[in-house]
């Protein structure tokens, strides 16, 4: 039989020591989330997966936010953060700095998740606003559009699930390169 283990079992970092650790060479633009809840979430998994960064865009609410903090159980604390007001101007600043940007959207000509192969040494994943996805204007900037197979009657994941899949299956095939 298998116990489950208790918290303090788990042997996890404390915020000091994850701030110092290699963080996977990824950075979560969140592209005007309404939603609260959804970027506490994204924290959450960014914190889980070791991301290095993750940059809030537009509408998108910024900690201390009471949802946030409630949803992201203290990763808003542990993992960096910036914020911008406008989306363009964060993904130009990152194609400056050397990241290969990905829009996680359907689109014309999109490339499934399960079908892409990261190439570049530091990546950088656009989700979009809940009802209207990734901007045009961010699209036209970025260099790739991934999208998650998906095999119901619904269009689309949750914008915190669909980030979640994405970094999931990115950060499994960075490990194997």
């Amino acid at each position: 039989m298998n116990k489950k283990l208790k918290l303090e079992e788990l042997n996890r970092l404390d915020v000091e020591a994850f701030k110092s650790v290699r963080k996977n060479p990824i950075v979560v633009v969140l592209d005007n989330i309404r939603s609260a809840y959804n970027i506490g979430s994204v924290f959450r998994t960014s914190d889980a997966l070791a991301i290095e960064e993750v940059v809030l865009c537009g509408i998108t609410a910024q900690p201390p936010h009471r949802e946030i903090m409630k949803t992201a159980l203290g990763a808003s604390e542990s993992v960096n953060w910036k914020y911008y007001s406008d989306t363009v101007n964060a993904v130009q600043e990152l194609k400056n700095q050397g990241y290969q940007l990905l829009a996680l959207e359907q689109v014309e000509n999109s490339k499934m998740l399960n079908n892409f192969n990261p190439k570049a040494e530091k990546l950088a994943l656009v989700v979009g606003n809940e009802v209207d996805g990734v901007q045009q204007a961010v699209i036209d900037i970025c260099d790739m559009c991934i999208e998650i197979p998906q095999f119901g009657t619904k269009h689309s994941f949750n914008v915190s699930v669909s980030t979640g899949i994405a970094l999931w299956d990115i950060i499994g095939k960075l490990k194997k390169a």
